[in-house]
């Protein structure tokens, strides 16, 4: 073989590129303006009615103040103290989870089955939908007055309304239903249960409303019946509907007052108490203001620690699919 060389003059490779700056696009003065119009009232409403009653609250907290004279007594973590060692207080807490279980034991599972089975085509579909959301329609002062008179006794004799009917199917020994500390808080739960289910299978079935038809054919072109559709496809797709839900659920019983606070009060001695009705007995009606913010603190804290674990493990897909630009790392 025969080489070949090659001789010429070097060949520069030149000086390197100047790296191409990217320049940021700025927003316009105007659509800040925009922005601003439109966010500002949002923010200052969220800073005015959350912000800052929570950090009175907390300020407070630290006080031992009736409400009326001068923050002069300041007693630092002495309210938390009694709090968290008082066995009331304890019974509140027990009180508001186990809503909170219970809701989403019970309250769920029906809630998915009637609306799985009104999603079928019923005669009278659009009555039924209708009178299954009347109780969640109602205030809860009515519907609160109305169950307290139902079940409670009534002169002359000791038996409400609701006894006299378990009565005539041969019952003859009814529960008290407020007056037990045993049951008092399953009649609560009960109370609450017909009164919020409605919302329940309205989401539910708003959900249905978006599981594709095709799906239930292919399904159908399979052999498989109506319960393995369900269980299969339509529950699966349900997720998202399902874990909102439980979202409002365990927020609404946390905060749970209004219902409880008519119906029994609290009672019978303190055993159907809840953190929201523990903060307004012992808070605000003895004028023991810093005491009652205390309350709130701890009630706010929990409510926010729960609330953030659960979007980050409960809600984490459905916040992510979200996303316009994709999932985020």
């Amino acid at each position: 073989m025969i080489a070949t060389e090659t001789t010429g003059p070097a060949v520069s490779a030149g000086p390197a590129p100047a790296p191409i700056k990217r320049r940021r696009n700025r927003v316009p003065a105007g659509q800040r303006r925009e922005v601003a119009l439109f966010v500002g009232p949002a923010v200052i409403v969220y800073v005015v009615f959350v912000l800052l009653p929570v950090a009175l609250a907390a300020y407070y907290s630290f006080f031992n103040w009736n409400g009326l004279g001068p923050l002069d007594r300041f007693i630092g973590l002495d309210n938390y103290a009694r709090l968290l060692t008082d066995p009331v207080f304890h019974t509140s807490v027990f009180n508001n989870f186990f809503i909170i279980v219970m809701s989403l034991l019970i309250q769920g599972p029906i809630a998915i089955l009637v609306a799985l089975l009104m999603n079928r085509r019923l005669r009278f579909r659009g009555l039924l939908r209708a009178l299954i959301f009347v109780p969640y329609v109602l205030s809860e002062v009515t519907a609160g007055l109305a169950w307290q008179i139902l079940l409670q006794s009534v002169p002359p004799t000791r038996w409400g309304p609701v006894d006299t009917m378990l009565q005539a199917i041969g019952i003859q020994e009814p529960p008290a239903w407020l007056a037990d500390p045993n049951v008092v808080m399953w009649t609560m739960f009960g109370i609450l249960t017909w009164k919020y289910l409605g919302l329940a299978i309205i989401l539910m079935l708003a959900g249905l409303a978006g599981v594709p038809e095709e799906l239930y054919e292919a399904a159908s072109l399979d052999g498989a019946g109506w319960w393995k559709t369900q269980w299969y496809i339509t529950v699966p797709l349900l997720g998202p509907t399902i874990r909102i839900w439980a979202f409002l659920s365990i927020i609404g019983s946390l905060q749970l007052f209004d219902m409880v606070w008519i119906v029994t009060g609290g009672g019978p001695l303190n055993a159907s108490s809840t953190m929201a009705v523990y903060m307004v007995k012992y808070g605000l009606n003895v004028s023991q203001i810093g005491f009652g913010s205390a309350v709130a603190v701890v009630l706010f804290f929990i409510s926010l620690f729960i609330a953030l674990g659960y979007q980050r493990f409960a809600l984490r897909r459905d916040l992510e699919g979200s996303l316009t630009g994709g999932k985020r790392k």
